[in-house]
C-alpha cells in the first residue's frame, strides 16, 4: 500500500506539498497539484486523516466515549452528535468504555492521541480528578451524563435523583403503598442516584421501603425478568414496581405475562429514560424522560467551540427529567 512518502518521491515534491494538495490549500502550485494527482493516481494512494492533518492540523474527526454502542441509550448519543458532525463536515471515531476504568481510560487516550478536537465522552468509572487531568490535556472534552463542580462548565448532565423521586411520587399519588425497586447492578453514580430519588420518596410519604422490596439487576430485560421472578418469589405485598430504566422494565413485563399478571390491572409499572422500546411495548410503558438526544446535541455544539477557543456564554448545565404518562400505572385503593 503506497504511503505519502511514496506519493512525494514519485511526484518529486516534499510530503508538506502532499499534504498541502490533500487538502486542497490555497498554496499548493498548479503544477505540484497535477505532478502530486498524477502519482496518487498511479500508485493507487486513498489519503488518510494523518496526511491532511499535517496542513490542517486538525483530523476533522470527533470522539465519541460510551459505555456501550449496543445498548440504545448510548446509540441515541451517538446518532445525535454524528447529525451535529455531519453538518460541520467532521466524523466521528467511537470507543466503549463498558464502565470500566481502564477501558475508559484506554479510549480517551486513543480518541485524543488520534487527533480529535472535540471529545463527548460518558464516563463513569474514572475519578473526577483523571477527567479534570484530561480536559487539561483536551480543550474540546465535554463530559456528558457526569456533573464534576471543578469543571462545572464542561458537564451535560442529569438529575437522576429527581427523575426517580418524580416516578416513586407518580405511583404514591395513583394510591400505591407497597413499590418495589429494580435497580442496575452496575456501580456507577445513576444507579445510586436514582435508588435515593425512590427512597427519598418513600420516606417523605411515610411509606415502607424494606430491603425485601428492591432487587439490582443487569440492565437489559433478561435481567428485569430474572429479578421480577425473584421479586414474585418473595411473596411481598407489592402492587408497583419502578425500574432503573425501560429496558429492564420490558423484562418485568415479560415475567408478569408469563405469571399471569396483568399490568396494569394487578401490577403497575414505571420504567426510565423513554427509549424507544417503551412506546412498543404492551401495555404502553409510563417512563420518565430523559432528553439524551438533546443533551448529545448540546455536548458536541460545546466541545466544538471550546475546541475552536471560542467564548462560550454559560448553557443549561443540569437536565430536568419530564413524566411519561402511558398505560402501564392504574390506581389502587387498597391497603
Amino acid at each position: 500500500m503506497a504511503t505519502i512518502k511514496d506519493v512525494a518521491r514519485e511526484a518529486g515534491v516534499s510530503i508538506a506539498t502532499v499534504s498541502r494538495v490533500v487538502n486542497k490549500s490555497p498554496k499548493a502550485g498548479k503544477a505540484s497539484i497535477q505532478s502530486v494527482q498524477a502519482a496518487m493516481k498511479k500508485l493507487s494512494y486513498r489519503p488518510n486523516a494523518n496526511a491532511r492533518a499535517l496542513v490542517s492540523k486538525n483530523t476533522n474527526t470527533i470522539g465519541v466515549l460510551v459505555g456501550d454502542v449496543s445498548d440504545p441509550f448510548f446509540g441515541s448519543i451517538i446518532k445525535a452528535v454524528d447529525q451535529v458532525a455531519r453538518e460541520n463536515n467532521k466524523h466521528l471515531l467511537i470507543g466503549n468504555g463498558y464502565h470500566d476504568a481502564n477501558a475508559e481510560r484506554d479510549a480517551i487516550e486513543l480518541l485524543i492521541n488520534s487527533g480529535s478536537e472535540s471529545l463527548v465522552i460518558h464516563s463513569k468509572a474514572l475519578s473526577d480528578q483523571e477527567l479534570i487531568n484530561f480536559t487539561k490535556e483536551a480543550p474540546g472534552l465535554v463530559l456528558i451524563n457526569r456533573y464534576i463542580p471543578e469543571i462545572a462548565e464542561r458537564c451535560i448532565a442529569f438529575d437522576n435523583f429527581k427523575g426517580a423521586y418524580m416516578a416513586t411520587e407518580f405511583l404514591i399519588n395513583n394510591g400505591h403503598k407497597h413499590i418495589a425497586y429494580i435497580n442496575s447492578n452496575h456501580k456507577i453514580d445513576d444507579a445510586e442516584q436514582r435508588k435515593a430519588g425512590y427512597l427519598s420518596a418513600l420516606q417523605d410519604y411515610n411509606l415502607p421501603s424494606p430491603d425485601s422490596y428492591t432487587l439490582e439487576a443487569e440492565p437489559s430485560d433478561e435481567g428485569g425478568k430474572q429479578a421480577m421472578i425473584a421479586l414474585l418469589s418473595k411473596n411481598n405485598p407489592i402492587t408497583a414496581v419502578q425500574t432503573y430504566n425501560d429496558i429492564i422494565a420490558a423484562g418485568v413485563l415479560a415475567a408478569l405475562e408469563e405469571h399471569n399478571i396483568a399490568v396494569p390491572a394487578k401490577m403497575s409499572l414505571v420504567g426510565f429514560d423513554n427509549g424507544l422500546i417503551s412506546r412498543y411495548v404492551h401495555p404502553k410503558l409510563t417512563t420518565i424522560n430523559y432528553p439524551i438526544e438533546i443533551m448529545a446535541k448540546q455536548a458536541i455544539l460545546l466541545s466544538i467551540k471550546l475546541a475552536k477557543k471560542e467564548v462560550c456564554e454559560p448553557e443549561n448545565i443540569m437536565f430536568s427529567p419530564t413524566l411519561v404518562q402511558r398505560l402501564s400505572v392504574s390506581k389502587h385503593n387498597l391497603d
